[in-house]
């Protein structure tokens, strides 16, 4: 498959296999972020692996999914996560700013997992204050965002929008998520 192949599949995935992703992946998927660019190269950002069971349970609880769909979207009892990846911004490094460093750190670690055939859901809507508790997360670090991660327990598809942006499941439970078209969003030359 080519990196644009690899590009035009990704869907964001919130039902997986209860199959473990080896720890050499979700290391390999760190550096490829550490390697992502970073704005004047200041490299805020840190990565917790969460791999062990006991604490992906613990975690799981304190995370919000599928805004449009939920309950309904939300991972079915033993269709949970089997690893997360938090990603942190070290507030001694930078404290502002960084967005554009973990969106492209995040992305990486995405299309690194995918190559593998390792899905992701990428959570900014996280209970922190109990995810620090747990990971014993040090306070000068902020917590951006959770990547889910899991080998795929669906097979979402992506389709042109029709009105709506809002994602939504069919009948038989496949996920539809609405994209804008090509050249509705592209602009040459002038606008």
């Amino acid at each position: 498959m080519s990196f644009f192949d690899l590009i035009v599949s990704r869907r964001t995935v919130r039902q997986f296999e209860q199959k473990p992703i080896e720890e050499s992946l979700l290391r390999k998927m760190v550096n490829a972020a550490r390697l992502a660019p970073s704005a004047a190269n200041i490299q805020p950002l840190e990565f917790l692996i969460v791999n062990k069971e006991q604490v992906c349970q613990r975690i799981f609880p304190y995370l919000k999914w599928a805004a449009y769909i939920a309950p309904k979207g939300n991972p079915k009892p033993g269709k949970e996560p089997k690893a997360y990846i938090v990603t942190l911004v070290n507030k001694k490094i930078k404290d502002s700013g960084y967005q554009w460093d973990v969106g492209a750190a995040v992305e990486n670690m995405i299309l690194t997992g995918l190559e593998k055939g390792v899905a992701s859901c990428w959570l900014l809507s996280v209970e922190r204050e109990d995810v620090r508790k747990i990971l014993k997360i040090p306070h000068h670090y902020l917590i951006d965002s959770v990547l889910a991660l899991g080998y795929p327990g669906e097979n979402p598809v992506a389709e042109d929008t029709k009105g709506s942006i809002k994602y939504w499941k069919d009948k038989n439970g496949r996920l539809h998520v609405p994209k804008r078209k090509l050249e509705d969003i592209m602009h040459i030359n002038k606008f």
